[in-house]
């Protein structure tokens, strides 16, 4: 019945489609995909937010700290149990993912990809996973965008935008905030596209919203509404809190690439690897209870006038009332959150660093203003601290510091604490990029050799196939032949470069028609010149596998108009300069998303 009707809808958008201009069938998808992603988001958030309310109801009664602990096992064990019986195996994590795709695989993102981050990520982050569902949401956002685009013979741009359509609905759904959905996709995923393209994308990420605004609980977003004035005298500590969380961020980032690298070179039983590392999470949980889940229950909490509930239910609750016994269970907790996701996420679960940057971004805004606050060095506003603290983490982690401002000027209600966020992300984005070269989401893909960054030539020169622009069928010449046999053949083709390769196909020069162009006129000399009295050492060699961003640098080192390439070792072919740069303008104009 299910399949009937979808059959149906589809057989009614492929009509309007057919009485349609482009753009405004791009118009009608844009509002398609946003409400699609919008309805994912509902239901991860909905199910995530029913188990902590079921897990704490229990809680309360039983007063027992371990029943939190023993759900993350179950739900990464559920979750690998899915991926190797139901997903063959494999599932992709990481925004990153998104980017090569839209850079190496012409914006096509798996089918799979519309139901596994769903399934996965409910099961990991809604059974008390330490991770966010914020980085599936978009995966899910982005892959409902890619294959409509593909269902309908859409063109690349157009799957491309499309794709930023789902991206900027899944997190304008996920906080209610349009405007971060908006600026995530075009700040974090498509760097490089016209003021003519936002108009899809903002219509997509104003979909999500409204219908999550709609339909989602509101206690289940991340919202505040006690916020305090912004007082220009406390500038000199958002500074500071801006360089601290830059510090934060780069600690994050790398500790957590850390513990998932060691869990990815353990060549063991999924499953066991899946018990080890959500065994050591429910520890930190049972030490930690705000650990559990993505914790935004815990950063609202913070942000209000009794904070001491975080210790209820916890080892800590007979020190409920005490304000130095809190403050060092949220130094404590801020710490160690990057173990509990790189746990969560390295054993087999499946999450993002979303929520995490977000939970570790109020700790450290409550932990440093409340300090600076007991110790009688000033009277802060903690609650602004607080939430200023999230836009910092956000920023240094993800390198979005637009994002980082509009999503905690959104979810706050208000646009007061503007200043103070753009102290605080302007710092720390600025420090976490002077140690971090890329985000988090782009260093696993920076180490694999796919960096895309805001460097627009660098994304388009990787996105081209050196094979394809390779010479293989250049004439060649022997060292010890004379110059007759190169006259005849220069006069019996268009070549004016020739490589000068021995029996063993090893390239030992390279011979310029200009370097000849007075003796080939001179049959005397002709006759007796010998090509290795004429050839030259190569300006640069080309491998096979050096990069097209490789190549365009020894072109533009060595001056030269072609260059020799080898495979193995041995000649394989030439590169023209020309031909290289008609590849890189041929890309540019299909890549640009007007």
């Amino acid at each position: 019945m299910l399949k009937k009707y979808f059959r149906r809808l589809e057989s009614i958008i492929a009509l309007a489609q057919s009485l349609m201009t482009p753009k405004q069938f791009l118009f009608l998808s844009s509002v398609l995909i946003g409400i699609s992603c919008s309805l994912a988001v509902i239901v991860l958030k909905t199910f995530a937010h029913s188990v902590f309310s079921f897990a704490t109801y229990i809680n309360g009664i039983l007063k027992l700290s371990f029943i939190n602990s023993i759900l993350p096992i179950i739900g990464i064990t559920l979750t690998v149990f899915v991926v190797n019986k139901v997903l063959n195996g494999s599932i992709q994590k990481g925004t990153s993912q998104i980017l090569y795709a839209v850079a190496k695989k012409a914006s096509i993102i798996p089918r799979k990809q519309m139901y596994a981050q769903i399934v996965t990520s409910s099961l990991t982050v809604g059974l008390g996973g330490s991770a966010g569902l914020e980085s599936p949401i978009v995966i899910t956002g982005a892959a409902f965008g890619s294959n409509y685009a593909q269902n309908y013979k859409m063109q690349y741009k157009d799957r491309t935008l499309l794709i930023g359509c789902g991206v900027a609905a899944g997190i304008a759904a996920a906080f209610n905030a349009p405007i971060a959905g908006v600026l995530f996709a075009i700040e974090v995923l498509l760097v490089d596209v016209s003021i003519a393209a936002f108009t899809p994308i903002m219509i997509s990420a104003a979909t999500g919203a409204l219908v999550s605004a709609i339909v989602l609980d509101e206690s289940i977003l991340l919202s505040f509404k006690k916020q305090e004035s912004f007082d220009y005298h406390n500038i000199p500590f958002y500074v500071i809190l801006g360089v601290l969380t830059g510090l934060v961020a780069i600690y994050y980032s790398r500790n957590f690439q850390r513990v998932e690298h060691y869990f990815a070179k353990q060549q063991i039983n999924p499953y066991k690897k899946a018990l080890i590392g959500s065994s050591l999470l429910a520890l930190l949980i049972f030490i930690f209870p705000t650990l559990f889940g993505e914790g935004y229950e815990s950063i609202r909490t913070l942000s209000e006038t009794d904070p001491g509930k975080l210790l209820d239910n916890t080892l800590f609750a007979d020190f409920r009332n005490n304000q130095w016994v809190l403050l060092l269970f949220v130094g404590a907790t801020m710490m160690v959150k990057v173990f509990a996701s790189g746990l969560t996420i390295g054993s087999g679960g499946n999450g993002g660093n979303f929520a995490p940057s977000l939970f570790l971004g109020s700790y450290l805004g409550y932990f440093f203003s409340k300090l600076i606050t007991m110790l009688g060095l000033s009277k802060l506003p903690i609650t602004n601290f607080t939430m200023v603290g999230m836009a910092g983490i956000l920023s240094g982690l993800f390198h979005a510091p637009l994002t980082a401002i509009f999503l905690i000027a959104e979810i706050t209600g208000g646009y007061g604490l503007m200043i103070p966020l753009m102290i605080v992300s302007s710092i720390s984005f600025a420090i976490s990029k002077r140690f971090e070269k890329y985000s988090l989401d782009v260093k696993g893909l920076a180490k694999k050799g796919h960096a895309f960054t805001s460097n627009k030539d660098s994304n388009i020169l990787s996105t081209l196939d050196i094979d394809s622009i390779i010479q293989c069928d250049y004439l060649t010449v022997h060292p010890d032949e004379n110059l007759t046999k190169l006259v005849d053949l220069i006069s019996h083709s268009n070549q004016v470069v020739f490589a000068v390769v021995n029996h063993d196909k090893d390239l030992v020069g390279v011979v310029h028609f200009n370097d000849i162009r007075e003796i080939i006129f001179n049959s005397y000399r002709v006759k007796y010149t010998f090509i290795r009295d004429v050839m030259k050492a190569p300006a640069a060699t080309i491998s096979t596998l050096d990069s097209m961003e490789i190549v365009m640098r020894k072109f533009e080192t060595t001056k030269s108009a072609f260059l020799p390439v080898l495979r193995d070792g041995k000649y394989h072919g030439f590169i023209s300069k020309s031909i290289a740069l008609e590849a890189y303008r041929t890309k540019l104009r299909s890549m640009t998303i007007e």
